[in-house]
């Protein structure tokens, strides 16, 4: 059923209104997949990112690879990679960047979310409120 990647949000102005309805996967993001899609040996693997209630401010990412579109998905696609966000998702999702930083604290996709009003220490929980 995949695996959960560590991710973390950060909250970003939305200086960009024709993006208001989508959500991004940048160059880095969809380059980490295409290393990770070569891992796995299964190069029809999207990347999902998926909010769940829970965590310690309200809500949470959850990342993990599928290998089948749903007919409730959004997709976003960046050089072969699709991003697929579901409806329910794309509630709070809308504006967002998905990304991929290597930073000294580890290597992680990282989601930018202009509607995410605050996040809490662990990095991966947020609030829209």
């Amino acid at each position: 059923e995949g695996w959960v990647v560590p991710a973390y949000s950060q909250s970003m102005p939305l200086d960009r209104p024709e993006d208001s309805g989508t959500v991004i996967l940048t160059a880095a993001a969809a380059a980490r997949v295409q290393t990770l899609r070569e891992l796995e040996g299964n190069p029809a693997l999207h990347l999902r990112v998926s909010v769940l209630g829970g965590g310690c401010s309200g809500f949470q990412y959850k990342i993990d690879f599928d290998d089948a579109v749903q007919g409730d998905d959004r997709v976003f696609e960046t050089d072969g990679v699709k991003l697929l966000v579901d409806d329910t998702s794309m509630e709070f999702m809308i504006g967002a960047e998905v990304d991929f930083v290597d930073e000294l604290i580890g290597a992680a996709f990282k989601i930018n979310n202009p509607n995410a009003t605050a996040s809490c220490g662990c990095g991966t929980s947020f609030s829209v409120f």
